[in-house]
């Protein structure tokens, strides 16, 4: 583990803990977590900082994955399905992954972070739909087979690849494509998200690129916030949620630009 300050390592463990909190009830605790450890971590390679933080985030994710199965509705031949697409997804994206430098990453992320922030801004009622509100369409083969390949393969290669804002890309596709409610696809997202954030650590792991060390004391607070985040989501919904998350991903575009700039 390289070394860090006191201050730096409680910093990038209470973002483990809103990053999980966040992940499990819109989507998207990457758009945290990730920058947090660039910012944390400036002389770590890229490749580490992306093994770290799918080590850090499967725990969580799967946390808030067994929260959701207990209480929502899940449709678990689908998220299986899609799963398994996923894996093989992620594992190819991590092996591109390797190659990137943090100069690449960064406006990369930057430019993904303003993309969710638009997409949130510019659609209020994200998120606030209840289960069952009899928006519920049939699916198709076709629209099934899409789910599996595009959902499955296509965000799960973007997973393996950069991460931040997965959750959320996932709750998007699944809802559009198989009409799902958004109660519905969040818990499914999250054991999709399981199986993208296994077949990339596997791929890192691997390739020794992880700080197992960090990421296990991260990984607590992670878990904690996940599975105290999709208590919530059940609870009262995301409105609050929302507005945070929007005051985040500006403040993180905001550093990550300023350090782009005097790079």
């Amino acid at each position: 583990m390289p070394e860090i300050t006191l201050t730096t390592f409680v910093l990038l463990c209470l973002a483990a803990a809103a990053a999980g909190w966040i992940d499990a009830v819109v989507g998207g605790g990457g758009l945290l977590l990730l920058p947090a450890l660039l910012l944390g971590l400036p002389h770590v390679p890229a490749a580490h900082i992306l093994g770290t933080n799918k080590a850090v985030a499967i725990v969580g994710t799967s946390g808030a994955a067994v929260t959701y199965v207990r209480k929502a509705p899940v449709q678990v031949g689908t998220a299986v399905r899609i799963g398994l697409m996923a894996l093989a997804g992620s594992m190819t994206g991590a092996f591109f992954a390797a190659g990137i430098s943090s100069d690449v990453l960064r406006p990369v992320i930057m430019v993904v972070l303003l993309a969710v922030a638009a997409f949130v801004m510019l659609r209020p009622s994200f998120g606030t739909a209840a289960a069952g509100d009899g928006t519920d369409r049939k699916v198709t083969r076709a629209r099934a087979v899409t789910a599996i390949v595009l959902v499955g393969g296509g965000i799960g290669f973007y997973d393996g690849l950069f991460g931040p804002g997965t959750g959320t890309f996932l709750v998007l596709a699944l809802t559009a494509v198989l009409h799902l409610d958004l109660v519905t696809a969040s818990a499914t997202a999250k054991i999709v998200n399981v199986c993208t954030n296994g077949g990339a650590l596997a791929m890192f792991a691997y390739q020794g690129t992880v700080l197992w060390q960090l990421a296990a004391l991260m990984a607590v607070f992670n878990l904690a916030g996940g599975m105290f985040g999709a208590r919530m989501a059940l609870r009262k919904g995301s409105d609050f949620v929302r507005g945070v998350l929007l005051v985040v991903v500006f403040s993180l575009v905001a550093k990550l630009g300023f350090d782009q700039w005097t790079a």
